[in-house]
């Protein structure tokens, strides 16, 4: 299993029999997965919109997951950009920007 194969699998909560019996594997099958999330806010934000126009509603979304992306992983590796930015795999300058942009820096 490549890395991006893995870290979708914990996300979606997906699991080889070789994974079955692991703690982390038995909490991600109780909790919500991140797909199933973001499926269940973009159907409320539908209901309540109705039949209005929309326009940057990848922008919207790509904001209100960025953010607490980027605050988590800073959180996570103690604010270091360097590892911060291996770790989303962006560059150190890109992730400066956005750091920015969200009023994170």
């Amino acid at each position: 299993m490549n890395k991006i194969d893995f870290i979708t699998s914990r996300i979606s909560g997906a699991h080889s029999d070789s994974s079955m019996h692991s703690p982390v594997q038995s909490r991600t099958e109780q909790e919500p997965t991140l797909r199933s999330a973001v499926d269940n806010a973009l159907g409320r934000y539908f209901q309540h919109i109705e039949n209005e126009p929309v326009t940057d509603l990848h922008q919207l979304v790509m904001s209100e997951v960025e953010a607490p992306l980027l605050q988590a992983v800073m959180r996570y590796v103690g604010n270091n950009q360097s590892k911060a930015s291996i770790m989303l795999g962006l560059n150190r300058g890109t992730l400066r920007t956005k750091l920015k942009q969200y009023g994170l820096l």
